[in-house]
């Protein structure tokens, strides 16, 4: 049974408000701003007071408990979906049994996830190639980063309640002022002579407080939140894992499409080839990560309109988010396909020239998988969460079929295409027509309302950047130079007419 809320124990019902949106977005990019920023700066900074081995030792840790997030089972990307639909129900007491039962769920995954970190703590010297004298320093480094890993783990909860409410401003600005934070307390330790176990220390501390502060939040956003192991239910766990098994299958299928790529090339090529795929995947990652930021603030709106059967607002949500997502991606995967050889050439030298193709056609998949990343998330948030496992996972084993049967004949050209070919198919052939018509929109209306008014604004732009090539040097100033006044030239051609009001 539904519990009223006469109290206002849920804050404000949800508002069909796009400054919620626009205070969500703009306040992700000044969060991914500032860690990029603070990456430039104190990179450098850390491999010249701790040493080209140390610094490796550290990011071999990192990267170790980066794969941790698998024994999740895909509650902390559930958690939002369902914080988001029974606060649209206004069910206080559905929305603190679903809490209670992940926190409990939550601390034990972070209790496995540093039990994991022993285990391999114990035999780090015998699982990665290390130098004997940095085998205690690893073992203490490992143990400590994972420290954060399991607390985040078991704070996820807090997270979730802030995402599901629609306030990620709160979640951005908190981790932005943490980023800053840990900097400080990073070049501060480093000049005051300490080594790595040390850092490693400091920024924890630093990033376990933060924890402290996202709980309080919470409790900010849901006044009526309250957790006690004394409300954990069964039924409620197999409520949420029903559906959060789905997104573990979509995490898990979307890491395989990231990286076996690079292993593809290392098992059939050679590491410099390797190299220089690279080279293409990261500045394709780079544009995927800036455009696609919209899709996860739209998630638990996509629900709340899903759980009120507001079709209307659904359809709204498909095509202005599908028009945004693609106006945002087309500009930046547009110069990188325009412009790559230079762009290449400037950063890396002509030794990766075969980087330049790689780079275009990953740029092409880019567009495709943000430009339908709307689409995706109205079916994940309205309740064909399978189609888009079943969709992600069948993609993911024809990438990896596809590279393999390709990579002999074709080298890196034909890795590209195991990539494009099964993420073309699955996008534009099942996961979009299936998102218009649970919209209620047919395919022909949904292109020429979402795709074409930000597509077509790409010609003038493509016009510019062909014109102007020619004169443009081999150097990264000039390149970004060029780039932005073509992104520019389709800017201001989307906002003219491309956006109605």
């Amino acid at each position: 049974m539904t519990q009223a809320d006469p109290s206002g124990l849920l804050g404000a019902a949800p508002a069909d408000n796009g400054a919620v949106v626009a205070r969500n977005l703009s306040t992700r990019y000044l969060a991914i701003a500032t860690e990029a920023v603070l990456g430039v700066l104190i990179l450098p900074f850390n491999v010249a007071h701790l040493g080209p081995s140390a610094y490796g030792l550290w990011v071999l840790t990192a990267s170790i408990t980066a794969y941790f997030s698998v024994l999740d089972m895909g509650y902390s990307g559930g958690i939002v979906k369902f914080v988001a639909q029974y606060r649209t129900q206004r069910d206080v007491r559905a929305l603190n049994e679903i809490l209670s039962t992940l926190l409990v769920a939550f601390v034990l995954i972070g209790l496995l996830m540093y039990v994991v970190a022993i285990v391999l703590a114990a035999n780090v010297a015998t699982l990665f190639n290390i130098a004997p004298e940095q085998h205690a320093t690893a073992r203490l480094v490992l143990l400590i980063v994972s420290v954060n890993v399991a607390a985040s783990t078991a704070f996820s909860v807090f997270g979730g309640v802030i995402n599901g409410f629609q306030r990620y401003d709160l979640n951005n600005v908190v981790g932005a002022a943490s980023s800053v934070a840990t900097a400080l307390v990073n070049v501060a330790i480093l000049l005051a002579g300490y080594g790595l176990v040390e850092l490693t220390l400091g920024m924890t501390a630093v990033r376990v407080l933060t924890l402290w502060v996202y709980r309080a939040n919470a409790y900010r956003v849901f006044p009526g939140l309250s957790l006690s192991p004394a409300r954990f239910r069964m039924a409620r766990l197999r409520e949420v894992t029903g559906f959060s098994v789905h997104m573990a299958v979509i995490d898990w299928a979307n890491k395989l499409n990231y990286s076996v790529d690079a292993l593809v090339i290392g098992a059939f090529m050679n590491t410099t080839a390797v190299a220089v795929w690279a080279i293409g995947q990261r500045l394709a990652e780079l544009a995927q990560r800036l455009a696609n930021q919209l899709n996860d603030i739209l998630f638990p709106a996509v629900v709340e309109n899903d759980a009120a059967a507001r079709l209307d607002r659904l359809r709204r949500i498909f095509v202005d988010g599908t028009k945004l997502s693609l106006a945002a991606v087309v500009p930046l995967a547009g110069v990188l396909f325009l412009f790559a050889d230079p762009l290449v050439l400037a950063w890396v030298g002509p030794s990766f020239q075969a980087s330049v193709e790689v780079l275009q056609l990953l740029a092409i998949v880019v567009v495709i998988r943000v430009g339908n990343a709307t689409g995706a998330t109205v079916l994940k948030g309205a309740g064909s969460h399978r189609v888009v496992a079943a969709t992600n996972l069948g993609t993911a084993l024809c990438n990896v079929a596809l590279s393999i049967a390709l990579v002999t004949p074709f080298g890196l050209r034909g890795v590209a295409l195991g990539t494009l070919v099964p993420v073309a198919a699955g996008s534009l052939l099942l996961l979009f027509p299936l998102a218009c018509r649970r919209v209620d929109l047919g395919v022909g209306q949904a292109v020429s309302r979402a795709v074409v008014p930000a597509v077509w604004p790409a010609l003038p732009m493509c016009a510019f950047a062909v014109a102007t090539r020619p004169f443009v040097p081999p150097s990264l100033p000039a390149v970004g130079l060029a780039g932005a006044a073509a992104a520019a030239v389709y800017g201001l051609t989307f906002v003219l007419f491309g956006l109605s009001s």
